[in-house]
């Protein structure tokens, strides 16, 4: 997402997303040299860091229910532990629930702590994504949390963001920076650049409210709108990108225009030249953008002009 543009506020009234990301709370310098490698370096760039996907750990899924291919989230007991190594050290758990099936969690990566910490009558709660294996359904590398005996599971009470990052800075960490972005973001009318009347022309929800809903969507969101990029909230967040790249190029082009360039008027005949040596005709359309590119050349000032085609009709560019 391009960073918007963003009106100049007065001295008194300091706009909080032209802060530093240094600025917010725990954010220290090894921090803010991660967060520079994304390009976030004003707490608006954490505004407009929007989510690759979203992650469903809102519900419990039975086993018995998984489908190959999805993401979900199952709870557990271990029944069975296996550690192999006839190609490559690997460590394989078989849970089971109350549906009384079974679902295989391997895993290329452990060490010893943890092959320990997985054993026999452990309560877990995975998530990740299923696939078929060789003896039935499986997670590989499944994020996974070790639960009491007896307590109640405590799900997530909305989808989770997973967001672009870098090395040394972890989706966690990276979740909770953006988190306090968030805490600052001003009052919807402050933070609005597009008219009332074309947002409403348009069916087009605040920006305050897209920003929050696509960083932090509710249990019932439609997760399959999100993931195809077309939920209203973030057809709102396109709009405004695609305002903001307008507005950039016609304010480019007016810096352009203000320039001075030589007049090239010429009289015509090496063109008329050109075009009899050509063995083609041009089409009407040609005709016309030569015609069209003739009288820029001629203007005292630089031609902003892109003139394309498909490949073999005999276009020239």
């Amino acid at each position: 997402m391009a960073t918007r543009i963003v009106r100049s506020a007065p001295a008194a009234d300091v706009d909080p997303g032209l802060a530093p990301v240094g600025t917010l709370p725990g954010v220290g310098p090894a921090l803010v040299a991660s967060l520079a490698r994304l390009g976030l370096e004003r707490v608006q760039d954490l505004w407009f860091h929007l989510p690759l996907r979203y992650e469903d750990k809102t519900r419990i899924t039975a086993i018995a229910e998984l489908r190959p291919g999805e993401r979900a989230q199952v709870e557990g007991v271990v029944e069975a532990v296996e550690r192999g190594f006839r190609y490559r050290p690997q460590l394989k758990v078989a849970i089971g629930d109350a549906s009384r099936q079974t679902l295989l969690l391997r895993f290329f990566h452990f060490n010893r702590a943890q092959a320990e910490q997985l054993l026999p009558g452990t309560r877990l709660l995975c998530y990740g994504e299923v696939r078929h294996g060789a003896h039935g359904l499986e997670m590989v590398h499944p994020h996974y949390r070790r639960l009491d005996e007896t307590a109640a599971v405590a799900v997530d009470d909305a989808l989770s963001p997973v967001y672009p990052t870098t090395e040394g800075l972890g989706p966690k960490r990276l979740a909770g920076v953006i988190g306090k972005a968030l805490a600052l973001l001003p009052p919807a009318a402050q933070l609005e650049l597009i008219p009332p009347a074309l947002c409403a022309r348009h069916g087009l929800t605040s920006l305050r409210d897209a920003l929050l809903y696509v960083h932090r969507p509710p249990p019932d969101a439609r997760l399959d709108q999100l993931m195809l990029g077309r939920h209203p909230a973030q057809q709102r967040l396109v709009f405004e990108e695609l305002l903001t790249q307008h507005l950039s190029l016609k304010r480019m082009r007016a810096a352009v225009r203000l320039r001075r360039a030589p007049a090239l008027g010429g009289t015509g005949e090496l063109r008329q030249r050109l075009l009899a040596s050509l063995p083609f005709r041009l089409t009407a359309a040609q005709q016309r953008v030569g015609e069209e590119v003739a009288r820029d050349l001629a203007q005292p000032r630089p031609m902003l002009r892109l003139v394309q085609g498909d490949v073999g009709t005999g276009m020239l560019g």
